[in-house]
């Protein structure tokens, strides 16, 4: 039998998985670790938000690509991007409009000064 061709079948010492927290196929579950839901639903809550803020730091990453590398982008056609993105990161954080305007205003006027070179 070759290196690393043993049955991947067993589970380890006494027939369990090392994390207790797997279930296999035979067991009910699939492949994933199954996570205890913390008391009031907190964990689903920053999960979450987790996933809202990575949608909204990928969207602002894509706007700004743009802007930044089509050649055929109009100042209108940027400035109405800008304007969807802010609208969309603010239905996905209401009340978050003072962290959108410190935080993404400036780099989205700067790169559009530096492309359209307004001042």
């Amino acid at each position: 039998m070759a290196i690393g061709a043993g049955d991947w079948s067993q589970r380890g010492e006494c027939g369990q998985h090392p994390n207790p927290e797997y279930k296999s196929k035979e067991d009910g579950g699939g492949m994933e670790v199954e996570r205890a839901e913390q008391p009031g639903g907190e964990y689903n809550e920053h999960v979450d938000e987790a996933r809202r803020l990575r949608r909204l730091q990928i969207m602002m990453s894509m706007v700004m690509s743009v802007i930044s590398q089509d050649p055929d982008l109009t100042l209108e056609e940027a400035a109405e991007m800008a304007a969807n993105a802010r609208r969309a990161a603010l239905n996905m954080f209401p009340d978050k409009e003072l962290a959108y305007d410190i935080l993404y205003r400036p780099r989205l006027q700067r790169l559009m000064n530096e492309r359209f070179r307004l001042q």
